[in-house]
C-alpha cells in the first residue's frame, strides 16, 4: 500500500472520530475554524514530504499554506504575507536546486559520462500537442524529450537496451509517460518545482546478469514525469 493512502486514511479516521465525538457530545471541536480551507493546501503538501521523490514543491506549498493559516488566525498580517511569499519561494527554489545537485552527485557524474559518449540520441518535442514514441525491436541509447503544454509517451518495453542510457526529460506545463522493460533498473535525478517524477515501475532483478540502468534526468515545472 502506498504511503499516501495510509496517511490520507489516518487523516480521514481522525476527522471521522472528531465528528463522531462532537455528535455524542463528548467533545466540541470546531473543525471549521478561521482558515480551515488552508488544510487543503497543508495536508497534501505534508503527505508529499513522505511520498514524492522530489520534495521541493511540497515544501514550498506547505510553507505557503502555513503562512496563509497564520494570516487567517491574525497571527501575521496579509500585507506582510504578500511581501514574504515571493522572496521565500525564490530562496526555496534556489535551495532545492543546490541540494539536489549535492545529494545526487554520483548520479550526476554518471549521467554526464553517458551523455558525453552518446552521439546518436534522438530528440523529441511536443508543444501544445502530443507524441507517441515507440522503440519496437530497436536499439535504444538515450534521448531528450521536451513536453511544453503537451504530452509525450515513450514506450521502451520492446526496445533493445545493451548498456546504460539517459533520458533527459523536461515537462513544462506538460506530462511525460515513460514505459521501460521489466529487466531494466531506473535511477532518477529530478529538479522539480510544483511538479515531480512518479516512479511506478517494479524492476525484476537478474542475479546472473547485471541489469542495465536507464537514468531519468527530469526537470518539471508545473508538469510531471511518470515511469511505468
Amino acid at each position: 500500500m502506498k504511503k499516501s493512502s495510509i496517511i490520507w486514511g489516518i487523516v480521514l479516521i481522525v476527522i471521522g472520530v472528531i465528528l463522531g465525538l462532537n455528535s455524542l457530545g463528548i467533545c466540541d471541536v470546531n473543525i471549521f475554524f478561521n482558515g480551515w480551507w488552508t488544510l487543503f493546501i497543508i495536508v497534501p503538501s505534508f503527505i508529499g514530504l513522505f511520498t514524492d521523490d522530489n520534495k521541493s514543491g511540497s515544501i514550498i506549498t506547505l510553507i505557503i499554506g502555513v503562512l496563509l493559516l497564520l494570516a487567517c488566525q491574525d497571527i501575521i498580517g496579509f500585507d506582510l504575507l504578500i511581501k514574504l511569499i515571493p522572496p521565500l519561494v525564490i530562496v526555496l527554489i534556489g535551495m532545492s536546486l543546490v541540494f539536489s545537485n549535492l545529494f545526487n552527485k554520483k548520479i550526476n557524474e554518471r549521467i554526464k559520462t553517458i551523455n558525453g559518449k552518446t552521439d546518436s540520441k534522438k530528440d523529441y518535442c511536443a508543444t501544445f500537442s502530443g507524441q507517441n514514441i515507440k522503440f519496437d525491436n530497436e536499439e535504444f541509447t538515450g534521448t531528450t524529450i521536451n513536453a511544453i503544454f503537451g504530452g509525450v509517451k515513450l514506450d521502451l518495453r520492446d526496445a533493445i537496451i545493451k548498456e546504460d542510457a539517459v533520458i533527459n526529460a523536461s515537462a513544462i506545463f506538460g506530462g511525460i509517460d515513460i514505459f521501460v522493460p521489466d529487466d531494466v533498473s531506473v535511477k532518477i535525478k529530478s529538479n522539480s518545482i510544483f511538479g515531480g517524477v512518479d516512479n511506478k515501475k517494479k524492476t525484476k532483478i537478474d542475479k546472473k546478469n547485471k541489469n542495465n540502468t536507464v537514468y531519468i534526468d527530469a526537470t518539471c515545472l508545473f508538469g510531471g514525469v511518470e515511469i511505468k
